[in-house]
């Protein structure tokens, strides 16, 4: 499937549900299982393909039906990344569960990018099992 984007897009006007309903719903519950993560990235470059292919690497592996990952091509769409603020790519946002943080980079170090999301726990359970 080269050459297919896979970029999901959320207009203002049009909030779809991985969008402001989804956040505002998992707040209201407050479901702070499911994650919300966009991933900005610039084309489809060697570091962009790496960070994607890592974060969905580490979502399938700690959040397995759990999360929603939104792709972003800034090249394609930068109002949304200056909506956002994104001075550098790729970066990766977790909106939910609060408190939203941000990660800057191909998203190889796991134990960081576990520990931001508030899954070190979960990573350390799975590895002291063997």
């Amino acid at each position: 499937m080269a050459g297919e984007e896979e970029t999901l897009m959320i207009n203002k006007d049009d909030l779809s549900p991985v969008g402001l309903d989804a956040l505002k719903a998992a707040c209201v519950k407050g479901d702070d299982s499911r994650y919300i993560l966009k991933l900005y990235v610039t084309g489809i470059t060697p570091h962009a393909i790496k960070a994607i292919v890592n974060i969905r690497t580490l979502c399938e592996e700690y959040l397995q039906g759990r999360y929603e990952l939104e792709v972003v091509d800034i090249h394609q769409h930068p109002t949304l990344a200056v909506g956002e603020q994104i001075i550098a790519a790729p970066t990766l946002i977790k909106k939910l569960p609060l408190p939203l943080r941000r990660f800057i980079g191909d998203m190889s170090q796991t134990d960081r990018i576990l520990l931001g999301l508030d899954l070190r726990k979960m990573a350390d359970e799975s590895s002291s099992a063997w």
